[in-house]
């Protein structure tokens, strides 16, 4: 058996950044990244773009509750007649 392994490692340019934060912040974060193999600044990095995804999804969120309070679901538009409903109830018979 022949296994081959390709590896591409994507190199970004990163640029320093100096921060200011509070002294247990940042022992929170060092004792974190040390138990994850990590260090401050990649722990930082993951912190960072799970904090802009969240705003993000936040963001759409209110878009799309902003379009139904603009324009509301008509009457009966979701409604589906109990004869089309699936709720699964055959996995749970006993034939």
């Amino acid at each position: 058996m022949i296994v081959i392994v390709i590896v591409i490692h994507i190199v970004t340019a990163m640029k320093t950044v100096q921060m200011t934060m509070e002294a247990d912040l940042i022992e929170q974060v060092d004792r974190c990244a040390k138990r994850l193999g990590t260090t401050r600044s990649a722990f930082a990095r993951v912190a960072l773009r799970e904090a802009l995804r969240r705003l993000e999804l936040e963001e759409l969120e209110q878009q799309h509750i902003s379009g139904y309070r603009k324009f509301p679901p008509m009457t009966q538009e979701f409604d589906i007649p109990d004869s089309e409903h699936a709720w699964g109830d055959d996995a749970w018979s006993s034939d």
